[in-house]
């Protein structure tokens, strides 16, 4: 089943690779169109989803994660017309020039091919994913969570009738619709059809495509986020930023997941900090000198165990941390942190150099909440995942992330010497 996949979508993508910007944008305005008319399909296929999920006992933060509301589809929709208005980067020159020998030079950007994406209980992924490979020319094989297969099948037949309407080939968006996870295992190794692999969930989905794939991986999305509040920095704004990035949607991955306070500071911050969370529920995971600062405050608090610094809450929960300095802080985000997004909360413009350039991070921040850790905030459109290792890509991964480039050499019967 697989490898039929496989060769439907290389060879729908040779034919995506030829479209032109206008064929692309008709073809997304008319998914957005279609997202819209069938939201009563789509809505409860994805109802069934959610209903089984509770039954399967999944965390209210998962279920979060998988629940699609009218509001929430049609911001999906709105996403796609969104990358309709971006820059298409497909044919962009990016640099060249007449070289001596007389052969003129180019590199020029090409979509990638196929792009094989494995996600967890996130339905919006199948779209997001689906618009910036079609504005890129790639096509897409899409494997998402047990959790949601009703829900992406649901997506995925709009986006496909919304392809045939453009004359389109259907596979250019595919998804493995089956639960089996002996699938994901031969997806993994299909590097004759799939050009790169982005696996959207946990640490042991990143584990198992770094281990077993035979296809480029592109691994990030797992937030242990950080938030240090420096000797320097202001109360009040600096709760209003921790509030926001812990509670705005606790769900996601850039969501605050440790407080890092400077011990200067802390026996009047840490009071002032369990007044806010109290009023936003939050509770509060403290190192034992936090925890004597803050228990007589109204927070719910607890004692925080060690393996908590290294794991993604996504609820409620944040760890609070009082540390020496700013060496203390960096050193703990380093030895603890997922290089996602971290921030510094300071007035002191040679502590915030020292932090924006000793943190090695895919995004950090000064005086700024975590959560703008997003294509649409950063004004890439709709990211396809945001990437927290080095090469290709790194942070949220819009349209030129999903191309290459290939040399273009024009001469005029030009030979070497």
């Amino acid at each position: 089943m697989l490898e039929q996949m496989g060769i439907a979508a290389k060879a729908a993508s040779y034919k995506l690779a030829l479209l032109s910007s206008r064929e692309k944008n008709r073809v997304l305005e008319k998914i957005a169109d279609e997202l819209e008319a069938q939201t009563e399909s789509i809505l409860s296929a994805n109802a069934l989803d959610v209903a089984q999920a509770r039954e399967n006992g999944l965390s209210e933060a998962m279920l979060d994660r998988l629940a699609l509301t009218p509001a929430r589809l049609k911001s999906i929709a709105d996403d796609v017309r969104q990358v309709c208005n971006l820059a298409d980067p497909v044919g962009q020159v990016i640099d060249g020039g007449l070289l001596d020998s007389g052969l003129r030079l180019e590199r020029r950007r090409v979509p990638l091919g196929v792009i094989g994406v494995i996600y967890e209980a996130r339905p919006n992924v199948t779209v997001d994913v689906a618009s910036l490979c079609l504005k890129t020319g790639n096509a897409a094989i899409l494997r998402g969570g047990k959790e949601t297969y009703r829900t992406n099948a649901a997506t995925v037949r709009v986006i496909q009738q919304a392809l045939k309407a453009c004359g389109l080939p259907e596979a250019a968006v595919q998804a493995i619709d089956s639960p089996d996870r002996a699938l994901v295992n031969e997806m993994l190794r299909m590097d004759k059809y799939i050009d790169m692999l982005i696996p959207r969930g946990g640490a042991g989905l990143h584990k198992l495509c770094r281990e077993h794939a035979t296809i480029p991986v592109i691994t990030g999305g797992i937030g242990v986020c950080h938030i240090y509040v420096d000797d320097s920095a202001e109360i009040a704004p600096a709760l209003k930023i921790i509030v926001n990035a812990k509670t705005q949607r606790p769900s996601t991955c850039n969501t605050v997941e440790t407080l890092l306070v400077h011990q200067d500071i802390a026996e009047r911050f840490l009071p002032a900090l369990s007044q806010q969370m109290a009023q936003s529920g939050v509770t509060l995971h403290a190192d034992p000198v936090a925890l004597a600062l803050l228990n007589a405050g109204p927070a719910n608090v607890v004692a925080v165990k060690e393996q908590e610094y290294d794991d993604e809450f996504l609820s409620l929960d944040l760890n609070v941390k009082i540390v020496t300095d700013l060496d203390d802080a960096i050193a703990h985000i380093r030895e603890h942190g997922t290089q996602h997004s971290d921030a510094i909360l300071t007035r002191t413009l040679r502590n915030a150099d020292r932090f924006v350039n000793e943190v090695d991070s895919s995004a950090v921040y000064v005086n700024a909440s975590t959560r703008f850790t997003d294509g649409g905030q950063f004004g890439l459109g709709a990211e396809v995942a945001v990437s927290t290792q080095k090469l290709h890509a790194r942070g949220p991964m819009g349209l030129e992330a999903l191309t290459t480039y290939k040399w273009i050499g024009i001469g005029d019967d030009t030979i070497r010497a």
